[in-house]
């Protein structure tokens, strides 16, 4: 037990430091709406503040991979952090709309890069026969933020105001900072992880865009596992943005009882994350993300194809439970098939045609909405979510293929 403990003494510090950033993250999110809606009255300013989060995104992901590779992941985790909280406590001192964009549009560059540089960091310090268990819990970690950051958010409009909840994300992630300082260098103390190439220019730019082609030429498997899963999270994501609209709309639910949905979504989440971190271990990874994206797309199926509450909650509860095993399964997946070294590159530029392709579905989603109807949309979306699903789940299963999601690491760690 003394031997366990030490082992994940690091690894519980990150993940407290991921949890603490977690909740203050919907903080923000929740009160950052609420700050610009009292501003404007206008629902199209609030809806602008997506669309300027997804741009911000695109526009990271083309150069950030090419930063994170070069620089050393600790240090470059704390200072995100950091700029993360100087930025937003700024924020409520901002009274132009135009400077808020702006401030939200530099907030989530920051953000971007964060994402893709702990996902190397976590990948160079847990051992390899560690991270499905550490996978489980960083999802038990988000889902419980996914509860309590709205539950808090909430608790400080009734008995504070808004900005109090964005001091409350500042906060939190000065202390992610200050818990990840505490963490083991992974790399050389330098700052610098390659000397030579310390200079950021666009033909360094277009040599590692070349580098991702390459890597994913010679390991095709692995990027088709890679995007058949963002083809996943693609279509969640648009079909989502139809979710109050279609609850209320089509199924004419009150706004309670789309709140009761809602939360249903959350204890499937939690109860789905629980069960996780205690089964994880006797799943085989491929089965985690090819059956557990197949339920995802079941339960997306019920909920599109429901007519009333009941099975509307029982499609909302499947899909949001099945989802933490989705998403253990293909981070471990992720973190054992790409050599460290240059999954910044790899996660930011297949990130970004992910992100753009959000952007694209999700705005053909909402027209046809528009000019078909929502149900057939939202229908439609599942539909071709099952058939993702279905492929993904085949892709995942085939006894050739067993060496990817076996726990140990197949691929070499000089790939150029």
């Amino acid at each position: 037990m003394e031997l366990n403990i030490k082992n994940w003494r690091y690894p519980i510090i990150l993940l407290c430091s991921i949890g603490v950033s977690s909740v203050g993250s919907w903080i923000y999110f929740i009160a950052l709406n609420l700050i610009v809606l009292n501003k404007t009255e206008s629902a199209l300013a609030v809806s602008a503040l997506y669309i300027i989060r997804a741009l911000s995104t695109v526009c990271t992901n083309i150069w950030s991979g090419s930063v994170i590779d070069r620089l050393n992941k600790k240090y470059l985790m704390i200072v995100l952090n950091m700029l993360q909280a100087l930025f937003i406590t700024v924020l409520p001192f901002v009274s132009s709309l135009g400077f808020i964009y702006c401030m939200v549009f530099l907030i989530t560059i920051f953000s971007s890069i964060y994402h893709p540089t702990s996902m190397t960091f976590i990948t160079k310090l847990i051992p390899i026969e560690q991270r499905k268990r550490f996978n489980a819990l960083r999802s038990l970690l988000d889902s419980g933020a996914f509860l309590t950051g709205p539950a808090i958010a909430g608790l400080m409009f009734t008995i504070g105001t808004p900005n109090m909840a964005i001091y409350i994300n500042a906060t939190a992630l000065f202390l992610s900072a200050l818990m990840t300082l505490a963490m083991p260098n992974v790399e050389a103390s330098r700052l610098f992880v390659e000397k030579a190439e310390n200079k950021l220019s666009i033909k360094i730019l277009i040599e590692d865009w070349k580098l991702v082609l390459r890597f994913s030429r010679k390991y095709a498997y692995i990027m088709t596992i890679y995007l058949l899963y963002s083809a996943m999270i693609v279509m969640m994501t648009a079909t989502d943005s139809l979710e109050a609209a279609f609850a209320t709309q089509v199924l004419s639910l009150s706004e309670g009882q789309y709140g009761v949905l809602v939360s249903i979504a959350g204890a499937g989440v939690l109860i789905g994350s629980l069960t996780n971190t205690l089964i994880v271990e006797k799943i085989p990874t491929s089965w985690l993300i090819g059956l557990g994206s197949l339920i995802t797309a079941s339960g997306y199926i019920m909920f599109a194809f429901s007519y009333t509450f009941l099975l509307a909650s029982i499609g909302c509860f499947i899909l949001s439970f099945a989802t933490a095993f989705a998403n253990t399964g293909f981070n471990t997946f992720y973190q054992n098939n790409i050599p460290v070294h240059v999954m910044g590159r790899i996660g930011s530029i297949y990130g970004l045609v992910e992100a753009f392709l959000i952007i694209i579905v999700t705005a053909i989603f909402g027209f046809a909405s528009e000019v078909l109807s929502i149900r057939v949309v939202v229908v439609s979306g599942s539909l071709i979510m099952l058939l993702v699903a279905t492929v993904l789940f085949i892709c995942n299963i085939q006894r050739s293929k067993h060496k990817f999601y076996a726990n140990t690491s197949e691929l070499k760690d000089t790939f150029q």
